[in-house]
């Protein structure tokens, strides 16, 4: 059944956009899908399927280590990606205070407990699944999912939401957001050209922390759009 419009004319036929059900399916299009991969992915791993076996085989015609190599995989570690966060957040947090934005520590405060959340989701994982290293690491287990991988998924990808909303024009946005691809890209080619880690490691981890991102994203979604504005009791 239509419903009429405000003038009797025929309205839209439910549901509309924007309507409880469109956005539930759309939460399950961006949450769902990478948390069902990684659920498959993970259960590949733990009882080393064929997916799991052709990740190795694949690994080993991948694994050519050098000094590039080995550089673009310490781009992901903590002493390199968090303190690229930090200062990005602190500089958006100062923006946002000087401008009079209401809660303008809410995306810093928001992004930072996020990437704090990383190793308790991660290390936990690592010790379940007990995934032994590819070769070249010597032995040793605890290499599924990449910590590395997350590490630059949530520091670069957050950095990026929290900044968004003070970027201006197409060109400045699309600058930040290719920078944060190539980044998570030279990490995972990184990881898996030396050897550090095998190619499910490091996509389980981008399936992972897609789910983090999309989740700080949907929490965000208030402040993203109030760049510049001052909040409600600013003079």
């Amino acid at each position: 059944m239509r419903h009429t419009g405000p003038d009797g004319g025929l309205g839209t036929t439910p549901p509309v956009p924007g309507s409880p059900t469109s956005l539930f399916l759309l939460s399950f299009l961006h949450l769902g899908l990478p948390a069902l991969l990684f659920a498959l992915i993970t259960w590949q791993v733990a009882v080393h399927g064929p997916l799991a076996r052709a990740d190795e085989r694949l690994s080993g015609r991948l694994v050519h280590r050098d000094g590039f190599s080995v550089f673009l995989a310490d781009l992901g570690n903590v002493t390199v990606a968090v303190p690229v966060l930090a200062v990005v957040l602190g500089y958006v947090a100062v923006r946002a205070r000087r401008a009079g934005t209401d809660h303008w520590w809410t995306p810093s405060v928001a992004a930072g407990v996020l990437m704090a959340l990383v190793p308790a989701l991660v290390v936990p994982l690592k010790e379940l699944i007990d995934r032994p290293g590819p070769p070249v690491m010597g032995g040793g287990t605890g290499y599924y999912p990449s910590g590395h991988t997350a590490t630059a998924a949530i520091a670069y990808g957050a950095a990026v939401l929290v900044l968004w909303p003070w970027l201006r024009g197409r060109s400045s946005r699309g600058a930040v957001v290719a920078v944060c691809v190539a980044l998570n890209l030279g990490v995972a080619l990184g990881l898996v050209r030396s050897g550090y880690h095998w190619p499910l490691d490091v996509v389980a981890s981008w399936c992972l922390c897609a789910v983090l991102l999309l989740s700080l994203r949907l929490y965000l979604g208030p402040h993203l759009g109030r760049g510049g504005r001052r909040g409600s009791s600013s003079s």
